[in-house]
């Protein structure tokens, strides 16, 4: 029987006893029918899993105790970075989500000239909270110990400036320099992969990608939408180099 995994931002360690957070509590509680006595797995991104059992359940509060840990290796030996423009609402969650099942190591919300999405500072700290909780739920699902960073959105221009030295620096493009037959990368770098918001790139957006290094790789001779370009290229990467290589 496979246990249900809950994501906890806080240390772990056998022998410790912790409180849940509502919503995991409530999932459960309620949706599983869980008790005391029960078995369940924490983890917090260390790449540990954590045996657990309730041990308190009452309206207010649900405690559990840490049993044991185990090491859980389920990532790619790529490491993939999605450079990703903010797109609407369930567009974007989908996003994070799949990306994290296929393995996406980090994301980097941006704006771009063509972003059709605005928000303030309130509503993007809201937003990022959200982002995050959609990725530590997707590795829950998925069985990652280690949970993917979200930045904070940012200008494409801040975006590229802040990205460390080296790497694969890709774009989609159906009529790209580049394609996956002959691609060429050293699985020990990181590989950057730059996607559109809704309305695409913007011929000032494509020469700050090219400027900072990026080259524009042929995913099939059709365009693309922003929440379905990066999702196939990840599966492909994947494919040629990552988990199926």
């Amino acid at each position: 029987m496979r246990l249900t995994r809950i994501h906890v931002d806080e240390p772990l360690s056998a022998g410790r006893e912790i409180t849940l957070h509502e919503s995991a509590a409530a999932h459960l509680v309620r949706v599983l029918r869980l008790g005391v006595g029960d078995a369940c797995v924490l983890f917090n991104g260390d790449g540990h899993d954590y045996a657990a059992r309730i041990t308190l359940s009452t309206k207010r509060e649900l405690r559990v105790a840490v049993e044991s840990a185990a090491p859980v290796s389920r990532e790619s030996a790529l490491k993939l970075v999605l450079l990703q423009g903010v797109a609407r609402g369930e567009k974007m969650d989908l996003i994070l989500q799949k990306a994290t099942e296929l393995g996406a190591t980090a994301f980097h919300p941006l704006w771009s000239q063509r972003s059709e999405v605005k928000l303030d500072e309130a509503r993007t700290e809201k937003r990022l909270a959200h982002w995050r909780s959609v990725v530590s739920s997707a590795c829950e699902q998925s069985g990652r110990a280690f949970v993917p960073d979200v930045a904070a959105p940012v200008s494409l221009a801040a975006a590229l400036s802040a990205l460390p030295a080296g790497g694969l620096r890709l774009i989609m493009d159906p009529e790209g320099e580049l394609s996956f037959g002959t691609l060429a990368l050293d699985i020990a770098q990181p590989v950057y992969l730059a996607i559109g918001p809704e309305g695409g790139w913007s011929d000032l957006d494509r020469t700050q990608l090219r400027a900072a290094g990026f080259g524009g790789l042929k995913l099939g001779p059709r365009i693309l939408r922003t929440e379905t370009a990066g999702l196939a290229a990840l599966a492909a990467l994947q494919a040629r180099f990552g988990d199926l290589a």
